[in-house]
């Protein structure tokens, strides 16, 4: 069983497997074959690629031999055209590429999506999307803190007393907890606001306090996952996070829904209340932004205000964030591939049919499959 390391494109500096995870693949039966710098901007080169046993190659080689691909982000598809039967294992993001998905499918390329893993107990250890979103909230800090013109802690001083900075936190999932523990450690007063009353006591252990609105849907039964909200929910909200903008100094929002266009928590009004200087993070940039004025991948500057959307931010941390999704993929190898029989498929284990969105020449997810029948 070869199992092929493939080099992400160029804006991307993680990679899904480090030269220290090799010993887990040998466990499993597995050897590692690396396309020729898949690694230098993880910071692991060629050379410790192989001398931990790895076969460095080309990309036509690795695509030729081996059967399983690991890359996080989608390869070409042109460049697959000879793959069929092989198995291709990242972080496919199906729900906006359901015809990327068929197009692979139909092409006898069996796909497995880890951002599709359901969040169970079971699945924490293979979890990518909280393991990258754990970097991304404490990254997100530390750029808004470079960003910020003013202090983050209280300084007492013979000239004079620094007010500490004022974080607003949207979300408290994985990023937005991480966040919160971030901030608190750099001095920051902290406030959170989450649909989930669930997570009140979560948020309050960090030291921030839980700005509540109530009459949220039920998001007991959704996986970990945010859900939809009424209007009249909505309304109520806008009207809390609005008073809770207008006195922060830093606002990180992380509110995204699962195969959704991220909805709008700050409008224009609401950043027109915030003092010059002030700086938002939007870390659901990549499917469309928490505020009305969010760019992906851009710096904006809107009346002195700073507005980042950045849903990269695990890319500025390279080593550890390539560290955790490796070992995140270790987890879950040992579901689909044996020591004596190579690859298997057992769709009677939750974890597999969950993350598998291709295989036998069909679309296999029933989420991908209804939007590819709009």
């Amino acid at each position: 069983m070869i199992i092929g390391l493939l080099r992400e494109p160029i804006h991307e500096t993680r990679v899904s497997l480090l030269p220290e995870h090799l010993g887990g693949l040998r466990k499993a039966g597995a050897e590692l074959w690396v396309e020729q710098g898949a690694g230098i901007l993880s910071f692991a080169s060629d050379q410790q690629y192989a001398d931990a046993g790895a076969t460095v190659c080309s990309r036509n080689e690795l695509l030729q031999k081996a059967d399983i691909l690991l890359s996080i982000h989608p390869p070409q598809t042109s460049e697959l055209q000879s793959c069929s039967g092989k198995v291709l294992l990242g972080v496919y993001q199906p729900l906006f590429n359901a015809k990327l998905m068929e197009d692979w499918a139909k092409m006898g390329i069996t796909v497995f999506s880890m951002d599709m893993l359901p969040r169970t107990t079971r699945a924490q250890s293979m979890d990518v999307l909280s393991s990258q979103a754990n970097i991304a909230g404490y990254k997100a800090v530390i750029l808004a803190a470079d960003i910020f013109p003013r202090y983050f802690p209280m300084f007492m001083t013979a000239a004079g007393t620094v007010p500490p900075a004022k974080v607003l936190i949207l979300g408290a999932g994985v990023a937005g907890l991480q966040a919160i523990a971030t901030a608190r450690r750099l001095g920051a007063v902290v406030e959170v606001f989450d649909t989930r009353p669930a997570v009140k006591e979560e948020v309050m252990s960090l030291g921030a306090r839980f700005i509540e609105v109530e009459g949220a849907a039920d998001a007991s039964k959704a996986g970990g996952y945010a859900v939809e909200q009424s209007a009249e929910f909505m309304a109520r909200q806008q009207a809390k996070i609005a008073e809770a903008v207008a006195k922060a100094d830093i606002v990180i929002s992380t509110a995204q829904i699962p195969g959704k266009k991220a909805p709008i928590l700050i409008t224009q009004k609401m950043i027109d209340a915030m003092r010059a200087g002030s700086v938002i993070i939007d870390l659901a940039a990549a499917t469309g932004g928490n505020t009305e004025l969010t760019k992906n991948g851009e710096r904006v500057q809107y009346h002195g205000i700073c507005i980042v959307g950045d849903s990269a931010l695990p890319s500025r941390q390279p080593a550890d964030a390539s560290k955790m999704y490796g070992k995140n993929i270790l987890n879950f190898l040992p579901l689909i591939i044996q020591k004596d029989k190579g690859f298997v498929m057992n769709m009677d284990d939750d974890l597999v049919k969950g993350s598998c969105m291709a295989h036998a020449g069909l679309v296999c997810n029933e989420r991908v499959s209804a939007l590819l029948s709009i």
